[in-house]
C-alpha cells in the first residue's frame, strides 16, 4: 500500500464530471455517450467490412451494408437489455429481489459484457434467420467490431471511477473519488487496452492480412478466446465486485474469472469447426 511519501508519484484522477450534457432536468452520461459512440463507429466499420468482397468465401460478401444498416437497431436492444439483465442476474440479484426498481437503475452497477453477449447473440440468430444471412458470417463481421465498443465503455467506467482495481503501489496508481484514500490499479484502463485496442488491432490483421472470413466462425472464435483471455488477467488487478468479493473462500477468483473461463472451451470448439468445415470445402 502507497505511503503519504510516495502519493505524490501517484496518477491523479481526472476530474472530469460524469454528466457529459445537461439541458435543465435532462442529463447526458459519459457512459451513455460510450455506448452511442461504440456502436455508430462499429457500424462503420462493419459497413465497410461488408462492401469489401475479397474478404469473404468466394470474393461475394453475404452480408449487405443496408443489412448493417437493419442489424444496428436489433444490436442495440440485444446490448442493451442482455447487459443489464445479465448483470442483475450475475452480480446484483439479491438486491434487485429486495428493490426491484433498481432493475432500471443503470448507475447502480451498469452492464455486464458477459450478458450483453448472450442478448446480442440471440438478436444475431433472430436477425440472420429473419433475412436469410449465414448465421457464422455474421458472428464474425460483428466479433470484429466489437473490441470498438469495449474500448469506449470502459473509457467510460474509468471516467465514472468504477470499477476500479486492486491496491497497489505502481507509480500508475490512481486514487479514485470512491476508492477510499488508497491507490489502486486503474484496471479499466488495462480492460481498455486490451479487450479494446489490442483485440481490435489483432482482429483486423487475421481480417485483413490473413482472410479469416473466409473460414467462418473462426474470427469468432478468436474474438471469444481473446475476450476471455484478457478478462482473465485484468481480473487479478481489478477489485471484485463489494457485493460478491473472491469466490470459494480464495483471494483471487472472481465472477469475471468464472464466467469467462467457459468463454475460452467455447472459443476453441468455434475455431475448431470453423477449420473442419474449411477442410471439408476444400
Amino acid at each position: 500500500m502507497p505511503t503519504a511519501a510516495n502519493l505524490l508519484s501517484i496518477m491523479p484522477f481526472p476530474d472530469i464530471d460524469p454528466i457529459a450534457i445537461s439541458i435543465g432536468p435532462l442529463a447526458v452520461h459519459w457512459y451513455g455517450l460510450a455506448y452511442v459512440a461504440g456502436i455508430l463507429l462499429g457500424w462503420l466499420y462493419a459497413r465497410q467490412i461488408a462492401g469489401n468482397h475479397a474478404l469473404w468465401p468466394g470474393n461475394a460478401s453475404p452480408i449487405t451494408k443496408a443489412q448493417i444498416d437493419d442489424f444496428i437497431v436489433w444490436a442495440a436492444i440485444g446490448i442493451v437489455l442482455g447487459g443489464r439483465i445479465g448483470y442483475i442476474l450475475f452480480y446484483d440479484l439479491p438486491a434487485v429481489i429486495e428493490d426491484p426498481l433498481r432493475a432500471i437503475e443503470i448507475w447502480n452497477g451498469g452492464m455486464s459484457f458477459h450478458g450483453g453477449t448472450i442478448g446480442t447473440t440471440i438478436a444475431m440468430i433472430l436477425f440472420a434467420r429473419k433475412n436469410s444471412i449465414p448465421i457464422w458470417s455474421l458472428f464474425d463481421i460483428v466479433a470484429t467490431v466489437v473490441p470498438i465498443g469495449l474500448f469506449f465503455g470502459r473509457i467510460a467506467n474509468f471516467v465514472n471511477g468504477e470499477l476500479w482495481g486492486r491496491l497497489t503501489d505502481v507509480p500508475w496508481a490512481v486514487v479514485f473519488p470512491t476508492g477510499g484514500p488508497f491507490a489502486r490499479h486503474p484496471s479499466q484502463l488495462y480492460e481498455a487496452g486490451l479487450e479494446g485496442i489490442v483485440l481490435l488491432l489483432f482482429l483486423a490483421l487475421v481480417v485483413y492480412a490473413f482472410r479469416a472470413l473466409k473460414s467462418p466462425g473462426l474470427v469468432t472464435g478468436l474474438f471469444v478466446c481473446g475476450y476471455a483471455l484478457s478478462r482473465i488477467f485484468v481480473e487479478f488487478f481489478r477489485e471484485p465486485d463489494q457485493q460478491l468479493g473472491y469466490l470459494l473462500d480464495t483471494n483471487w477468483l472472481t465472477m469475471g474469472m468464472v464466467l469467462s473461463f467457459p468463454m475460452i472451451l467455447l472459443g476453441i470448439w468455434a475455431m475448431a469447426r470453423a477449420r473442419r468445415q474449411a477442410a471439408l470445402q476444400h
